[in-house]
């Protein structure tokens, strides 16, 4: 079993305050973020969809990544985007759709299993599982070069 611990320093009101997002590795340190960077057009700071994006994007990859090596199939490049849209709902928002994009270079493998491999890790995937309650979850798995 694993567990990991990201943390939020918040500051101030709602619109005006702001916050400090922090995680156990380091790889955040009192990373800032606030109201214009989750609704604006701040690029200061990150917002909870860009991290979401972020988790379900590595997590994805690296699901398809044990997937095909489990099935002897040796990969070269994966590269993931994750687009995690929030709209408004009634006096709220909710995250209603996130869009991944798989570019890929896997060699020797045809179209038909490397679809059936990635739609298997996009619907396996720990974040994938964690992220059911999202209306739409899109998959468009491309093999490059």
């Amino acid at each position: 079993m694993s567990e990991k611990t990201a943390s939020v320093h918040w500051q101030g009101a709602g619109k005006s305050g702001q916050g400090q997002i922090s995680t156990e590795t380091g790889a955040l340190k009192s990373y800032p973020y606030g109201f214009g960077s989750r609704f604006g057009d701040d690029r200061t700071g990150t917002n909870p969809e860009e991290i979401v994006g972020a988790a379900h994007a590595a997590c994805f990859t690296m699901a398809f990544a044990f997937a095909c090596e489990k099935a002897g199939i040796s990969t070269e490049t994966l590269d993931t985007t994750a687009k995690v849209r929030l709209a408004k709902e009634g006096e709220g928002f909710k995250i209603d759709r996130i869009a991944l994009t798989l570019k890929a270079k896997v060699p020797g493998i045809d179209d038909a299993k490397f679809q059936q491999i990635a739609a298997d890790a996009k619907a396996n995937c720990p974040l994938s599982k964690a992220l059911a309650s999202v209306p739409e979850i899109t998959l468009d798995a491309q093999l490059v070069g």
